[in-house]
């Protein structure tokens, strides 16, 4: 599996071969247009901002074919994939002041909204892949709203609500118009024009003069993982660095599989057999208790109890106490085996062959 490859270097956002699902809703082409402040915006990019825009261009290099497929697959138009630029510099674990994180900045209520996990040991909004994909229904639902590509990207920014104060306090459905009014604020107002310069310099970096970089779109292969599986073990039992690791799971922000349930590990297509072969092994598994080989049950150690280890794989006391024949009061000691995954035992060897596919 790869992430998508933009292309060649010249014109980034030359389309790729693919077809739009019939099930979805065609969208209009995102428009391009000439006006002072997009000027503005060009000449600023290309003069006191230049270095920056070009480490933009080139960091694109690694998301751009991936974003848009992902637009393509929802018929919207791939020139969206430059508000990611506007928003984060294509960085996908930037952090905003006000909290909005990954490529498309997204506050954590939205990112959940689009179906996003955000909890204490997972922050989607930091995977780029499941990220692109809220950002692209959010973009549908937007357009669907105002009717305006313009307008969806100033809602992007501001707010719904925002925007449709600003239409009705005005009575324009005009961006421009809504962008001389006092209605918006200065950061919406800049925020169209800007996509617009970098849209227009992503599409032709050469006509702009910026030096951009072949790049080969790295390679990655997926392994279902057992609960609280710790990165940095598994980078020491895999003999993997632990960056690699995080650079392709950056969602897993505490470097930390959840408890209680498998999880769909990234991992540098080289590295897949020795990450196996540690999982196999049960050499990943973290915290005071162990999980043992067979990756569904945590051995009791000292001090410890039913409604801790609950806790610990974020499971209910009750789940535990029917998966291991308990009484409610019934105690538990060192060395106690307790089922926290419910398999049966006779699955547990197809089970361990699903880990690594």
């Amino acid at each position: 599996m790869t992430i998508g490859d933009p292309g060649p270097a010249r014109g980034l956002s030359a389309p790729e071969e693919g077809v739009v699902d019939p099930l979805v809703d065609a969208f209009p082409e995102y428009p391009l247009v000439s006006n002072d402040r997009i000027q503005y915006f060009v000449e600023r990019f290309t003069g006191s901002r230049r270095e920056v825009i070009e480490l933009w261009l080139n960091r694109s290099r690694r998301y751009l074919g991936m974003i848009r497929e992902t637009l393509r697959k929802h018929g919207l138009p791939e020139d969206l994939a430059f508000t990611a630029m506007i928003e984060s510099g294509f960085n996908p674990v930037a952090v905003s002041r006000g909290g909005a994180k990954g490529l498309w900045q997204f506050m954590a209520k939205t990112a959940r909204n689009y179906g996003l996990r955000v909890d204490r040991w997972v922050d989607e909004r930091l995977d780029p892949e499941k990220s692109t994909v809220a950002a692209a229904a959010y973009f549908r639902d937007l357009y669907k709203q105002f009717g305006s590509w313009f307008l969806a990207q100033a809602a992007y920014n501001a707010g719904e609500v925002k925007v449709a104060r600003a239409i009705k306090l005005t009575r324009t459905t005009d961006f421009w118009e809504l962008a001389r009014s006092r209605h918006l604020r200065a950061e919406t107002k800049d925020f169209v024009p800007a996509i617009q310069a970098v849209t227009l310099i992503g599409r032709d970096p050469d006509r702009y003069g910026f030096e951009v970089a072949a790049y080969e779109s790295p390679r990655f292969e997926t392994i279902r993982v057992p609960p609280s599986t710790d990165l940095r073990q598994l980078s020491r039992s895999a003999g993997l660095p632990l960056a690699a690791l995080q650079r392709w799971n950056p969602e897993l922000w505490r470097s930390m599989t959840p408890p209680g349930s498998f999880y769909d590990l990234k991992v540098p297509e080289a590295s897949k057999e020795g990450v196996g072969l540690a999982i196999l092994a049960g050499k990943a598994s973290v915290g005071r208790g162990v999980i043992s080989k067979a990756k569904r049950v945590h051995i009791v150690r000292q001090n410890e109890t039913i409604r801790g280890i609950a806790t610990r794989y974020g499971l209910s006391v009750k789940d535990l106490v029917r998966w291991n024949d308990l009484a409610s009061g019934d105690r538990i000691r060192p060395g106690d085996r307790i089922r926290v995954i419910n398999v049966p035992a006779s699955a547990t060897n197809k089970n361990e062959q699903a880990w690594v596919r």
